[in-house]
């Protein structure tokens, strides 16, 4: 006997499969940007890069998620991604690279400095645009509230109004909204953001898609898929038991967000993790060994705090009350 209902569900999850890929017109050049943004490891410059082992595809209760496509072992390099966007801290911004967050520069300079040619060339599609208007009632806001993905929303703008970039760039990723309280509280950013562009006669036109209602999407989606970019000490292969990230703001020399490192899930107990060595482009590492099929999955959060600080962070931070294997047992 057929059954209809289980014929039913797969096509309702393959429905909404078609749905999440053909969303807009654009979604299929926002799609094609995830091997754009990510490779499996660096290849010579005469080698064309081949795919990482892994595939998007939905999940039975997490939305969107990464999954292999063939055994991958403990250790093992699953691929690299350089971000879509990336700023420094505040509290960094003089010592790190202003384009790829590369560390001790050692700069006394009160302006931005830059690791290399190549870096200040890649800057020009927002540098251009940012140098030629004054940000600091903006990141003296920043600063005074704390606030770090502002930065973020001020970088991609400066791309769009270059031209460099879409204003639905980050529509692929994980949607989200705002609590009301933050709502009113990015308000004065928003402001301030235009004003800044307002000010450097950025073109009104050219503004035409910086509403607040872009913002605050914007700023929504930076807030749940964003990383805190902690460059790691050590040599390589010493990093596979650092997997606990650090809950010292102050050791993060900034922020970035990535295409496809954000479609990966949480758990507490996770087989992979996102390291970053020299500069903001993130490589993710086989913690486990990862069978084919096999969801993998990274930690957002310090996997070392007991159950009830995990799940205030989580449900805070990013939305969820997580019910992976580790919390469900009260570990």
């Amino acid at each position: 006997m057929v059954n209809y209902l289980i014929i039913d569900q797969r096509k309702l999850k393959m429905s909404r499969l078609v749905r999440w890929l053909c969303r807009s017109k654009k979604q299929h050049y926002l799609t094609n940007q995830l091997l754009a943004f990510s490779t499996d490891n660096k290849k010579p410059s005469n080698t064309r890069a081949t795919p990482p082992p892994i595939r998007v595809s939905l999940t039975e209760s997490a939305g969107r998620g990464v999954f292999a496509t063939r055994r991958i072992g403990a250790g093992d390099l699953i691929h690299t991604a350089k971000p879509i966007i990336a700023h420094p801290s505040l509290s960094s911004i003089n010592t790190v690279c202003y384009y790829c967050l590369r560390n001790k520069l050692n700069s006394t300079d009160q302006n931005v400095a830059f690791c290399g040619p190549e870096c200040e060339q890649n800057a020009k599609v927002f540098y251009d645009v940012e140098k030629e208007a004054e940000w600091v009632a903006f990141h003296d806001y920043c600063r005074s509230n704390g606030f770090k993905y502002p930065l973020l929303v001020k970088r991609l703008a400066c791309t769009i109004l270059s031209g460099a970039a879409h204003p639905e760039i980050l529509d692929i990723l994980q949607p989200a909204s705002l609590p009301h309280h933050i709502l009113l509280e990015m308000e004065e950013g928003f402001n301030l953001l235009r004003q800044g562009f307002t000010k450097a006669d950025a073109g009104s036109e050219k503004m035409a898609f910086l509403t607040k209602k872009w913002y605050n999407n914007v700023l929504a989606r930076i807030r749940i898929n964003a990383f805190r970019i902690e460059l790691a000490p050590g040599r390589y292969e010493d990093l596979l038991s650092s997997a606990a990230a650090c809950v010292d703001a102050e050791a993060a020399v900034g922020n970035a967000v990535y295409m496809l490192p954000s479609f990966y899930n949480h758990d507490c107990d996770p087989n992979a993790h996102i390291i970053w060595l020299e500069n903001a482009d993130a490589r993710v590492k086989a913690l486990r060994d990862i069978e084919p099929d096999e969801e993998l999955r990274i930690c957002y959060i310090d996997a070392s705090l007991d159950h009830n600080a995990r799940q205030t962070l989580l449900l805070e931070g990013f939305g969820f009350n997580c019910n992976c294997p580790r919390c469900s047992s009260g570990d």
